[in-house]
């Protein structure tokens, strides 16, 4: 999905023209991919545009930048407020936000740490990550690349490079004809962006994988784990190995880019009976819900913008 460029992009607590925001071809990050970054919906529910679980996507940057030492100057309150003062100024939204970390400019090598941090914010809009018939189901394989391990690169921390093992999982989807190019690693229980989780329902049972087991805490992992709580789904964290993929009665994803996407075949498997599920569709139904103002907010989950005139969207 191409960019669409808006008007400002937020540096280091100030508002800079789009064009502006340049990086020197020697930067750090450029070089050895020195990156921490987050996803961000902001959604546009009746009552005007609101940031979807804007504080906890904030505390995941600081977290991702303090595993790879890189300091941060400034706090999470400070970043929330960068993140709304950027939508009202830009008057875009819907919007997908993408606030980075990066080490820039400084001295050649793979030592970062007189490279200096520079942190950026911009927003853009952006329509479904899938497709607009995703919330319908989508079509996967399992690749043949599998999912960096514990104790080669953090999965916790959101970086830069993590994804470049999802490039090529998601391009070996693409060569292999699956247009969306979605994909799972050969363990079964992560989808082909290091941002995505996977779910799978088994005989009434909701199952993901621990966090233990290389996949990102995800925001909207989490908040599905709320739902299914409040829903009363019994609901457990282990593996999932991949021919669970094949008996399940329903495969779902969840993430920022995908939001609440089933999966209705694996490896040309039909997942279930093909379509999403009693269970996927009642998770799918609050979460939407929640997020385009059709119910209430109840666990706090969206940061309102203070909406100057809109500027015209096309996604």
């Amino acid at each position: 999905m191409a960019i669409q460029n808006t008007e400002k992009i937020w540096h280091n607590g100030k508002l800079i023209s789009w064009h502006d925001a340049t990086l020197h071809v020697m930067s750090h990050v450029v070089n050895y991919g020195s990156s921490v970054f987050e996803g961000i919906r902001c959604y546009a529910p009746a009552g005007g545009p609101a940031i979807f679980r804007a504080h906890e996507h904030m505390q995941r940057l600081l977290d991702s930048a303090k595993i790879y030492r890189i300091d941060v100057d400034f706090t999470r309150e400070e970043l929330v407020r960068g993140m709304v003062e950027l939508v009202k100024q830009n008057g875009v939204w819907p919007c997908y936000i993408r606030p980075i970390v990066l080490r820039g400019y400084g001295e050649a090598g793979v030592n970062p740490f007189n490279s200096p941090t520079e942190v950026y914010i911009c927003n853009y809009p952006w329509g479904k990550y899938l497709g607009t018939d995703a919330e319908q189901g989508v079509d996967v394989c399992v690749s043949s690349w599998t999912r960096i391990a514990p104790n080669t690169l953090p999965t916790i921390a959101k970086s830069g490079a993590n994804y470049m093992n999802s490039q090529l999982i998601k391009m070996e989807a693409i060569l292999n004809g699956y247009v969306e190019g979605i994909a799972l690693d050969v363990n079964g229980y992560v989808s082909e962006g290091s941002g995505e989780n996977i779910f799978v329902v088994r005989n009434g049972v909701l199952q993901t994988a621990p966090l233990g087991n290389s996949v990102l805490p995800g925001i909207t992992r989490d908040s599905v784990l709320h739902i299914a709580r409040e829903l009363g789904i019994p609901l457990v964290e282990q593996v999932i190995p991949r021919e669970l993929l094949y008996l399940a009665d329903e495969v779902f994803f969840s993430g920022t880019a995908a939001e609440i996407t089933p999966i209705r075949s694996v490896d040309k498997i039909s997942v279930g009976k093909g379509v999403a599920g009693p269970i996927t569709k009642a998770i799918q139904k609050e979460f939407y819900g929640i997020v385009r103002g059709e119910k209430p907010d109840r666990f706090g989950w969206l940061t309102p913008v203070p909406a100057r005139a809109k500027q015209p969207v096309s996604v």
